[in-house]
């Protein structure tokens, strides 16, 4: 039986932000290596049923993961996520925003901060995301988009690739 695991999605109009805290049963290391290696980010990063294709990853202060998710049907909807500070497995920070297939930034949607920590809780692994949009009228914007509903996808997704890694509740 699954271990019940935090996921909160808390909205702070007032200071533009919205926090994701979600726990993990698996090591900080593991946890750390999906969230910055492009062959596992692969294998998880997009909500269910879209899967993601990476077009260029370098993972270091100044560089980008320009990545791609795909509809069953073929639709690509294109991110960049550029890397400004990495502290290895405790965390890094990042602008993400919608981008085209050349990795040009869309001015015309919301881009955002991503403050990316993560802590042992346990024997688990707590991540704690901080998004930080420029407006309370950005924050709805992801909002109305369905970021919580896609990031809960999303994260059940990781949860199943570190099961079949070997980091299972059963673990903890």
């Amino acid at each position: 039986m699954k271990a019940e695991l935090q996921f909160d999605f808390l909205v702070d109009k007032e200071k533009n932000s919205i926090t994701v805290k979600r726990e993990f049963a698996a090591e900080r290391q593991l946890v750390w290596d999906c969230h910055t290696k492009r062959e596992l980010l692969d294998r998880w990063f997009a909500p269910k049923p879209l899967t993601t294709k990476t077009k260029h990853m370098e993972f270091k202060e100044g560089g980008y993961w320009h990545y791609a998710m795909i509809t069953p049907d073929g639709q690509a909807f294109w991110n960049r996520l550029d890397y400004q500070s990495i502290s290895p497995i405790d965390g890094y920070v990042a602008l993400d925003g919608f981008c085209d297939e050349t990795g040009v930034v869309n001015p015309d949607m919301p881009r955002a901060r991503w403050d990316v920590a993560f802590t042992d809780a346990k024997a688990r692994t707590l991540v704690t995301t901080v998004v930080l949009y420029s407006s309370a009228d950005d924050v709805q914007k992801a909002i109305d988009m369905g970021l919580k509903d896609g990031l809960a996808s999303t994260l059940e997704r990781l949860d199943e690739l570190l099961h079949t890694m070997g980091a299972t509740a059963e673990q903890v």
